[in-house]
């Protein structure tokens, strides 16, 4: 008998190798979408133009973002921001419980060493005893435990996946605050512009007016403008301090000035969309539908481990050791013992909690798909919005722009006419309120497009990569 513990030990290990499992297949989503988007861009004009036609996943957001200092404030958030840190512990918790529900597959083998000393009226003895053995190892015959092992390593990709979302949610996050920033600033800038042109316009009139060679009227006109371009100003300088304010929780520390932008760029945002005929699987990819999907396998999982709770548990307990009077002969001759306790668990009657156990299992994997599918619907809703977005805020903003070119050409001309004095004031003041509410809205039109750009970006799954394949 002295290898009774090791037989044992590897006749359990037989049994949990060979053991069936009870899981059920997974459940197809069907979620109900087109195979395909409806075509905004050929792959012609796409090759044409020079564009991009990868996936957003594969394009890293140091290649997408290319303003340095934005690549900076994404790298310090990506380290610095309590959101993703919350996200990266929760990923090593569950890594934890992993690892813990992993070990049940196999035997826990223990030492102890245990001295007793009996009294009474008669004179005290003691007994040693030392030994190693198995206590309480379920054999899986049913696969319940390896159910639950997989259900455990399912929750902890779901875990690492929602992560990522996490982290694509937080790149896209900065790069709108960063925008928002800098358009608030462009709008600031032309506002004090447009202040300080109204006025000297102001300041001319008034002289005129003493003069007496304009009304109270023109000068009360020319003010309401002045003070309307003052009222922007300090609009724009608070809307400035809340943007500064939001970026600086996102990146999780204060953002020194040196690395916020001074207004909008040229270069802009580099992504297009995506070429005509992209199939809607590129979806998948994204991370939040890929932690639904485990989170519907961990589900699934679990509902073989109720099942096989109608079936007989096979437990093993064992050890080896050595039992003597003297310490000194604990582990001399004729001191072996050895322990072997199988035991078996029949469910006999449960009442109904075997059922309602595979019953709230099913439920809750039929709960799981429908959020698979729904993240599925929703990831395809975000896409095809950006998507329809993208080419008619492109027509906008062209559009948008002929039209700030066509209310500068008609201040200029109101204001030539006016000092010749062949039409009224109130036609140049309806020329520069429309003028300036068309450069307005063509800063507020740019904003809108790159926005729509970053969202698309995201929308399809790309951020979690540093570097482009």
């Amino acid at each position: 008998m002295p290898n009774l513990g090791l037989r044992v030990a590897s006749l359990a290990m037989l049994l949990a190798a060979g053991c069936a499992t009870l899981e059920p297949p997974l459940p197809t989503a069907d979620p109900s979408l087109p195979a395909r988007w409806s075509p905004t861009r050929s792959a012609e004009d796409v090759a044409d133009a020079g564009l991009p036609a990868r996936a957003a996943a594969d394009i890293g957001w140091r290649d997408f973002f290319q303003d340095p200092k934005l690549q900076t404030l994404i790298a310090r958030a990506l380290a610095d921001n309590r959101d993703l840190r919350v996200a990266i512990l929760n990923i090593e918790k569950v890594r934890a419980q992993y690892r813990i529900q992993r070990s049940e597959q196999l035997p826990w083998v223990g030492g102890n060493v245990t001295l007793e000393r009996i009294g009474g009226d008669t004179p005290a003895r003691s007994s040693y005893s030392a030994g190693v053995g198995v206590n309480d190892f379920e054999l899986d015959l049913f696969g319940r435990i390896r159910n639950l092992t997989d259900a455990a390593l399912q929750q902890y990709l779901g875990q690492e996946a929602a992560r990522r979302a996490v982290q694509l949610a937080l790149i896209g996050e900065i790069a709108t605050a960063y925008l928002t920033l800098a358009t608030d600033r462009e709008l600031l800038r032309f506002s004090q512009a447009t202040l300080k042109t109204y006025q000297d316009s102001y300041a001319l009139t008034e002289k005129r007016f003493s003069l007496g060679a304009v009304s109270g009227l023109e000068l009360e006109q020319i003010r309401t403008q002045v003070e309307s371009a003052r009222a922007d100003a300090a609009r724009y300088q608070g809307r400035i301090a809340l943007d500064a304010n939001a970026l600086d929780l996102l990146v999780g520390a204060p953002v020194e000035p040196t690395l916020l932008p001074a207004g909008l760029k040229d270069q802009g945002i580099s992504l297009v969309a995506p070429p005509g005929g992209l199939p809607s699987e590129t979806l998948l990819r994204r991370p939040d539908i890929q932690a639904a999907e485990h989170r519907l396998r961990a589900a699934n999982a679990n509902i073989g481990a109720a099942r096989a709770a109608y079936f007989p548990s096979v437990s093993l307990t064992g050890s080896l050791g050595s039992a003597s009077a003297e310490l000194t002969d604990l582990f001399g001759g004729g001191t072996l013992l050895w322990r072997f306790a199988p035991q078996v668990n029949l469910p006999i009657f449960q009442g109904e909690r075997l059922r309602a156990a595979v019953e709230g299992a099913t439920a809750d994997r039929d709960i799981a798909l429908a959020q698979y599918e729904k993240a599925i619907q929703t990831g395809f809703r975000e896409a095809a919005d950006a998507l329809a977005l993208a080419d008619a805020l492109v027509r906008q903003y062209q559009a948008q722009s002929a039209l700030a070119d066509a209310a500068t050409r008609a201040e200029r001309l109101s204001r030539a006419r006016y000092q010749a004095g062949r039409d009224s004031y109130l036609l140049l003041l309806d020329a520069q309120r429309t003028l300036y509410a068309a450069q307005q809205n063509l800063l507020a039109t740019y904003y809108a497009e790159q926005a729509n750009r970053i969202a698309l970006y995201k929308v399809l799954g790309g951020g979690w990569k540093e570097r482009s394949r």
